[in-house]
């Protein structure tokens, strides 16, 4: 009889994440990012869709000579929804709200995650750290351990 363990068919996670904490917009950050990192991300024509319609920017750069790829990702998505209320009378009332929604729940005071993918040397996630800590406008940034979120399929998006 033979076992198999799942542990054997679940794939180690061959990248490294960058939480951003900052108030700038994202075509700004990738702007700074580029700069200082001496990156070429440009925003990907179409945007991470989420469960219930939430949509995050995305910007890439697949760097062919590091044989790296780079994604700076939105983590908040701000959705307005409309909200039915019936105040039992002749008259529906019918209310806007925002709805705030996080690629990752796990980190909500991140703006933003830089996704450094298949980094043969696994050493640009702490030089990039460095650099990113310079910019005047990012109030921090960390790295997030993958393995510690409870779920990654939201980061699979190539």
């Amino acid at each position: 009889m033979r076992k198999l363990i799942l542990e054997d068919f679940i794939e180690d996670i061959d990248y490294a994440l960058i939480g951003i904490h900052c108030s700038i917009e994202d075509y700004r950050l990738a702007y700074l990012l580029n700069k200082y990192l001496g990156l070429n991300l440009k925003r990907k024509s179409v945007d991470i869709e989420y469960k219930d319609t939430s949509c995050y920017s995305i910007f890439e750069w697949e760097d062919e000579k590091q044989l790296t790829v780079w994604n700076l990702i939105s983590n908040i998505s701000k959705i307005e929804v409309n909200d039915t209320v019936d105040v039992t009378s002749l008259f529906v009332n019918e209310e806007k709200f925002t709805k705030t929604n996080y690629l990752v729940p796990e980190y909500k005071k991140v703006n933003f995650i830089l996704k450094i993918s298949d980094d043969p040397n696994q050493h640009l996630e702490k030089q990039a750290l460095n650099k990113i800590l310079e910019i005047p406008r990012v109030v921090t940034a960390f790295g997030i351990d993958a393995n510690k979120l409870k779920t990654t399929d939201q980061l699979i998006f190539n």
